[in-house]
């Protein structure tokens, strides 16, 4: 199987599946000198990891991870990083009725399309579980982009349904708000508009009621990236992140900037003017352009949004056939999100850091004088 390693100075190769005895990532390219502990990993595992609320699968992963390699007296070493996440609550019997059903939604037909023969529990490779190590890597890229030039990666939830929230500045949002009500309460949604958040909430506990599951949009905003970031033809910079993004599951769409409103506009309207403040320092007026300009960051904010699909594995009963062709029920056991939203931000945030640490060690490697 092709298709494990992603990035080029940092580059992560991940190996594992949703049933079996954990996942693995290796991170090379990571520089040295890196305070880096289990400590440090888990404030992001713990974000993506389920069971923390009543909206999220309630599949009991305490998603603890070990520190194989690349690690000496709590820094970086600049050898390969290996982080390994055991799977410790898989329920692989909650499988065996649908071994032969095709899920609608799933890869199970694709994957025996490509391979004749699959792993049915779970999702496998194409399963989330496979991006906790993701999110670890991702803790490591947000070190190493904090440290060169102070950047910052949030996402948060604007839209569950039809409930779309209210966010004026992107660049604005602060974590207190995506994790805290002003209670101080967990936001379990992850929108930082706390009115809209409530409704949100309300709304996936009706659907999870209803043994559904509902859809939304997520959005990842960069703050503090320099200009010059990204190549100008095949690895433009909005290029590896679309990449990044839709390789996580159940992605359906990426934008970014104005994204696809820029339809109903002129290029006068749609333009970011650019001009210079008091130190002579070149910026744009608006940032309609989300931070990118012919493939490389421009230093305003990088603005993305996700659409991310309902869950494919309901309760409910649904149609499908057999790998034989023989037409069929299936109805999915198991424990399943009702709604992707609130763990997918964390997986976005991380993805989004290793691309933008990516590309910053290969600028240091071209440009830097």
């Amino acid at each position: 199987m092709a298709g494990n390693s992603f990035g080029q100075a940092l580059r992560i190769t991940t190996a594992g599946e949703s049933h079996g005895p954990g996942n693995v990532v290796i991170i090379d390219g990571v520089p040295p000198g890196i305070e880096l502990s289990v400590d440090d990993l888990m404030v992001d595992l713990n974000r993506r990891r389920p069971g923390q609320s009543k909206i999220v699968t309630q599949r009991a992963e305490p998603d603890e991870p070990e520190i194989f390699s690349g690690v000496f007296e709590g820094r970086t070493t600049g050898t390969s990083l290996a982080i390994l996440i055991r799977n410790t609550d898989q329920r692989s019997r909650d499988y065996s009725d649908i071994k032969d059903k095709y899920r609608p939604g799933h890869a199970d037909f694709s994957y025996d399309a490509k391979y004749g023969f699959r792993d049915y529990r779970g999702g496998g490779r194409s399963s989330a579980r496979e991006t906790s190590v993701r999110v670890a890597a991702g803790v490591v890229a947000k070190k190493i982009i904090a440290a060169a030039f102070g950047g910052e990666v949030l996402g948060y939830i604007v839209q569950v349904g039809d409930i779309r929230a209210n966010i004026e500045d992107p660049a604005a949002v602060t974590m207190e708000q995506i994790e805290k009500l002003p209670s101080g309460e967990p936001n379990i949604v992850r929108c930082p508009d706390h009115q809209t958040a409530e409704q949100m909430v309300d709304l996936i506990d009706e659907i999870r009621k209803q043994q559904d599951s509902i859809g939304g949009i997520s959005e990842i905003v960069a703050t503090g990236i320099p200009a010059g970031l990204g190549e100008p033809v095949f690895d433009k910079i909005k290029a590896d992140l679309a990449k990044a993004l839709f390789s996580l599951p159940a992605v359906l769409g990426v934008e970014y900037g104005i994204g696809f409103d820029c339809a109903n506009l002129r290029g006068s309207e749609n333009n970011d003017y650019f001009e210079a403040d008091d130190d002579s320092q070149i910026t744009t007026q608006s940032n309609r352009h989300g931070g990118m300009l012919g493939g490389i960051t421009s230093g305003q904010p990088i603005v993305l949004r996700a659409a991310i699909k309902p869950t494919s594995s309901l309760p409910l009963e649904q149609p499908t056939v057999t790998r034989e062709g023989e037409t069929t029920n299936i109805s999915t056991k198991g424990r399943h999100d009702p709604c992707l939203l609130p763990r997918f931000v964390p997986m976005a945030e991380a993805m989004v850091a290793i691309v933008l640490a990516d590309h910053w060690l290969r600028w240091k490697s071209q440009c830097e004088k």
